[in-house]
């Protein structure tokens, strides 16, 4: 086994940062040219729209089974291989005719990108601790941010210049620039394997899924991704086909919608001592009333203000939500800090992607009005989910579960991983 070196665990300690917001990219890179990519490939929006969905379910679903893996094979061999692939599938998309063949990809892309994410997680926990470790988790959560703000404008730049399959080249290049580099400097930083089991996991898995505040953390945790995700999906059509214009201002827009997500993050940890489930049914009210004010409103004014008006007050307060509870499912159960950590991430994935799907397929959204009914439901169910929830503050958590308490502010670091 290949040890890191300590003179490198500087340069590995950089290289694992850069390699975090890699889920974020792969999903929004390409956000822009999901208009050019239904003409090139000759399919409708929802066909390519899938490409997103698939690659969510995937990067999912595998959280809930590559911590494992890595616990017990190691982090730098996973980790190699799945950046080689990660590269070598964002070219095969690059050169794709056919949908069949980037669908198939962008499963692969997903499983890829969560043993990235997670073997690069596990490199701070074995090489730090204590107050170094916090603050580099204190810098998750606002390199992660990058992505969302970042990629689509990248992306819209890429468009606008070359072409949708640009977008992917950039992937392909940028998984195979750090290949070489973990390739010359990099190394194993697992201390000891661990078993690999599955009937452990699976019980683990089980009891949390039976606590039905965890439960309704996590269906909440994918409605509000799903706000954002559907936005996302459905930006591009609305502002190059109906609204004409060009593929950078689709960019700027997406740019402008994570910066309403980081701004709704924020403040959930402004108001992180306020009770929980006050401060969630606000937001969750504001959702509600902005869509029963927007509806109507752009019924005769659609333009590009009142969608961005949408996506502030929408997906501000979807952010809120978000970073509040992703916090609260994490510490639900301390003592099962990674398997919590993997069935959080995993399983609002999958809501996130069921849902996204399903709006798409089942609604033409087609205009502001239609994004707006859309957003309706998902701000309704929503409503009831909290409406029907005990959510436990914190002083109840720590009756129940005495002196394994996680700290917020790293757990909430760690949410937006």
């Amino acid at each position: 086994m290949r040890r890191i070196q300590t003179s490198r665990i500087g340069w590995n300690t950089v290289m694992s940062l850069c390699l975090i917001p890699l889920s974020g990219f792969a999903m929004d890179i390409f956000i822009p040219s999901l208009p050019d990519m239904a003409v090139q490939l000759h399919a409708s929006p929802a066909a390519i729209q899938l490409t997103l969905s698939l690659f969510i379910i995937s990067y999912g679903i595998s959280q809930l089974i590559v911590g494992g893996l890595i616990d017990t094979y190691g982090r730098y061999l996973p980790n190699m291989i799945a950046i080689l692939a990660f590269s070598a599938s964002s070219f095969v998309i690059a050169y794709a005719t056919n949908l069949e063949m980037i669908y198939a990809m962008r499963i692969l892309q997903g499983f890829t990108v969560a043993v990235i994410a997670i073997s690069k997680r596990a490199f701070f926990i074995d090489l730090y601790k204590g107050e170094a470790l916090k603050k580099y988790t204190s810098m998750f959560s606002v390199i992660w941010a990058i992505a969302p703000i970042v990629a689509p404008f990248l992306g819209g730049f890429f468009q606008t210049t070359w072409s949708w399959s640009s977008n992917f080249m950039f992937l392909g290049y940028f998984g195979l620039l750090f290949f070489i580099a973990e390739l010359l400097i990099g190394g194993e930083s697992m201390k000891a394997a661990q078993p690999f089991s599955v009937s452990s996991m699976v019980q683990t898995y089980s009891r949390m899924l039976k606590t039905p505040d965890f439960t309704s953390g996590l269906f909440i945790l994918g409605l509000a991704y799903g706000m954002i995700l559907l936005y996302g999906m459905c930006s591009p059509f609305l502002i190059e086909h109906q609204l004409q214009f060009s593929a950078a201002a689709t960019g700027y827009c997406a740019l402008f919608s994570g910066v309403s997500v980081m701004i709704g993050g924020s403040v959930s940890r402004i108001l992180v001592s306020n009770p929980l489930g006050k401060k969630l049914m606000t937001a969750s009210i504001m959702q509600l009333t902005t869509v029963a004010l927007m509806i109507p409103l752009t019924r005769y004014y659609h333009n590009l203000a009142t969608l961005l008006i949408y996506v502030f007050l929408l997906h501000s307060a979807a952010g809120f939500i978000f970073n509040n509870l992703m916090s609260y499912c994490l510490i639900r159960f301390p003592q099962y800090a990674g398997k919590a950590s993997g069935l959080t991430g995993g399983g609002f994935a999958v809501v996130t992607s069921i849902l996204s799907s399903l709006m798409v397929n089942t609604i033409a959204i087609t205009n502001q009005v239609t994004l707006g009914i859309a957003y309706g439901m998902i701000a309704v169910v929503t409503f009831l989910f909290l409406l029907k929830t005990k959510w436990k503050e914190e002083e109840e958590r720590k009756v129940e579960v005495p002196g394994q308490r996680l700290s917020i502010q790293t757990i909430s670091a760690e949410a937006n991983v």
